[in-house]
This record gives structure tokens, C-alpha cells and sequence, in this order.
């Protein structure tokens, strides 16, 4: 199993980003996916989930607004558009898999793991 993510880079506030995420050997569109973040000196915390079959989709209260997740699961695909990005936004973001039904926001409950990729916001 592999979910690659790509995307990270430097942008000044207010500016926008679109992360994407690729995963390999296992059934894409059975999973629940998922970004989360972690900032330094601090936990891993949720960001946005999405159903296997993009229905449902939850967002983190700071997120919300500017941030959109969406699959593609013909390309076995996750992408997180970011806009209004603040620097507060500035973390290493994962994509993550999970096999569940409904999206969760506990990081223990996910199956698989990106590698990461990091967010700078800064002027």
C-alpha cells in the first residue's frame, strides 16, 4: 500500500494550494480518505474527510470555507484545494486511508499513511 502526496510549497497569505494524494494497492473507493496536519511542537490533528463515494465530506472548523477535499476514484486520487491560506495553516500535511463507512477524526483509526508534504504560508 502507498499514498503518495504532492503539492507543498511556500505561499504568502492568501494565497491558494492544491494538495493531491495518490494511493496504490488497495481498493481506492472502499476507503474513507482523509488529510490531516501537524504543525511543529504539535499533535496531528484532522483537516478534511471524504466517503469512498465523495457523498459526505467533513471539514475541521479552521478549515472550513476555504479548504475543499474531493476523490477522484478513477485516478485513485485525493486532492485538498486550499485557499485563504493563513499562516496558521503552516504544517506537514498527510493524506490518510481509512476502511471505515463514516469519516472519523481520530488519527488512530486510519489504516494508511502518506508521506507527507509540507505547507509554508509566509510572506
Amino acid at each position: 500500500v502507498q499514498l503518495q502526496a504532492s503539492g507543498g510549497g511556500l505561499v504568502q497569505p492568501g494565497g491558494s494550494l492544491r494538495l493531491s494524494c495518490a494511493a496504490s494497492a488497495f481498493t481506492f473507493s472502499y476507503y474513507v480518505m482523509a488529510w490531516f496536519r501537524q504543525a511543529p511542537g504539535k499533535e496531528r490533528e484532522f483537516v478534511a474527510g471524504i466517503s469512498g463515494n465523495s457523498i459526505t465530506t467533513y471539514y475541521a472548523d479552521s478549515v472550513k470555507g476555504r479548504f475543499t477535499i474531493s476523490r477522484d476514484n478513477a485516478r485513485n486520487t485525493v486532492y485538498l484545494q486550499m485557499n485563504s491560506l493563513k499562516p496558521e495553516d503552516t504544517a506537514v500535511y498527510y493524506c490518510a486511508a481509512d476502511a471505515s463507512l463514516t469519516i472519523t477524526t481520530t488519527v488512530s483509526r486510519y489504516d494508511y499513511w502518506g508521506q507527507g508534504t509540507e505547507v509554508t504560508v509566509s510572506s
